[in-house]
């Protein structure tokens, strides 16, 4: 399981898309000229399609109230906010390990504790100050954004609590198979949906993307913990939360809520883009009904010289008016154009554990190709994992009994993939691919939501070779 994130100090869809019609069209929500390129960017991560940088038409909002709590809300960086960093051509590569007197670095995607080397790390890291640590890095010569919980320099070397990635010009979110991609509880990198450096003062009215946003216990739902577009949240979730909101919700201020009353600008900002976007809640905190997160070192500060009663007054109705996004009309990508978030993803995981069946060593799972990679053998390695954990059980992806499914080998090298489908108990089989080499696949109706599966992964000979595969809901 994922290491649960600590609730200290203020750390920090429902959404449905139905079909879309004629009205996609017809949104009042303005376009911005920058937001006709530029996207999978370090300025403008996550493609045009991503939920962050997607907008819903006509949203249907809930009743739910965010409750109040121990601290006002807020929108700032600081200590429990994180850093985006750009990895550049003449970087060094970084080794990161565990925290001292743990089993070392926790990766998600692999299941697994393993040291990790990113390529090409800037100079200029700097996780964030409280124990949450978050900092994330972007590399564009390799698309990714690796992103860290609990990084930390100890005696001159970088270690940290977790690592996952994801793609710069991706969705931004996890999802069935690669279900944990950045440091936040939801599974996200904590550069989605962060107000960036470079956007405070940009001269905008809002904000182009949605917002990211933390909630306490009493504003936090124990079941669901979450929906989609999220893949997890705090392991303890569904006991200590108290509210009615699960991580992934969109919560949005309605379109007729005032904010020419706001009488501070960067809030009002604020407000005009959870109007028109809103927030993706990412991660739970201590004590603060609602907050909002600002990359550090943007100089963004709501109470410049002291505490300021009004932009206190302004947060707290925007608390009362936040509510979370129920259903909507449709959606509009970052670029104006309809989109359907909720596809159809792959469910299937090549990470382990796996034993060896026949050759001379195992093939190793590489979370960056989402693949099992061979060295080149002179003869096939067969290896193959029992466990099931390559069916990672995302509440609203879970196979449905009756439903059709396809699996598709996706292998170099000469590598094959096998899927078997069978009873927890082991037998009976349900279901066996047999071998598939690259794009060979197979159709079959899913047989029990209890069904499990085994994974076998071959690899070619004479030279290197991968094995994935994909695994679809085709009705």
């Amino acid at each position: 399981m994922p290491i649960s994130h600590p609730d200290v100090g203020t750390k920090n869809s429902i959404a449905t898309a139905l079909a879309l019609c004629g009205a996609l069209l017809l949104t009042g929500a303005p376009m911005h000229a920058a937001a006709q390129s530029g996207w999978g960017t370090y300025q403008k991560p996550f493609a045009a399609s991503s939920p962050w940088n997607s907008r819903p038409v006509q949203p249907v909002l809930g009743d739910f109230v965010i409750p109040k709590s121990t601290y006002a809300p807020g929108v700032a960086g600081g200590e429990w906010s994180t850093g985006v960093f750009l990895a550049k051509a003449g970087d060094q590569p970084v080794t990161v390990s565990g925290l001292p007197k743990t089993q070392g670095l926790w990766d998600p995607d692999a299941s697994a504790f393993h040291d990790v080397t990113i390529p090409r790390w800037p100079a200029d890291v700097v996780a964030a100050s409280a124990s949450d640590g978050h900092a994330d890095i972007v590399d564009p010569a390799t698309g990714i954004v690796h992103s860290f919980w609990q990084l930390k320099k100890v005696d001159g070397k970088w270690v940290a609590a977790q690592y996952a990635w994801t793609k710069l010009n991706g969705r931004g979110w996890g999802d069935p198979a690669h279900y944990f991609q950045g440091a936040r509880a939801a599974g996200v990198a904590t550069a989605g949906g962060l107000i960036r450096k470079h956007e405070v003062k940009d001269g905008d009215v809002m904000y182009r993307h949605a917002l990211a946003m933390s909630l306490t216990f009493d504003g936090l739902s124990s079941q669901p913990t979450y929906v989609f577009p999220a893949t997890s949240a705090d392991t303890d979730a569904a006991t200590r939360n108290t509210g009615k909101i699960p991580e992934g919700a969109l919560l949005m201020l309605p379109s007729s809520y005032d904010t020419s009353k706001i009488s501070n600008p960067d809030l009002r900002k604020v407000a005009e883009t959870l109007k028109t976007y809103g927030a993706y809640v990412v991660d739970r905190n201590f004590g603060t009904p609602f907050f909002i997160y600002v990359e550090n070192g943007a100089g963004f500060d709501l109470h410049k010289g002291g505490w300021d009663n009004n932009v206190a007054n302004d947060l707290e109705r925007m608390r009362v008016a936040l509510r979370p996004v129920v259903s909507a009309q449709g959606w509009l990508d970052g670029n104006g154009q309809p989109v359907v978030l909720q596809k159809q993803m792959n469910l299937l995981s090549m990470r382990g554990p796996w034993q060896l069946q026949s050759g001379a060593s195992l093939g190793d799972f590489d979370t960056w190709q989402q693949a099992v990679v061979f060295p080149a053998n002179a003869q096939a390695v067969t290896q193959v994992n029992y466990s099931s954990r390559g069916l990672h059980p995302v509440n609203w992806a879970l196979p449905q009994a009756g439903k059709n499914y396809r699996v598709t080998a996706r292998t170099t090298g000469g590598g094959k993939l096998r899927l078997q489908v069978r009873h927890p108990s082991g037998n009976p089989l349900y279901f066996d691919s047999g071998e598939l080499t690259n794009g060979e696949g197979k159709t079959f109706a899913w047989p029990d939501p209890r069904a499990i599966v085994t994974v076998y992964a071959t690899s070619g000979v004479g030279t290197v070779s991968t094995v994935s595969g994909e695994l679809l809901q085709m009705d």
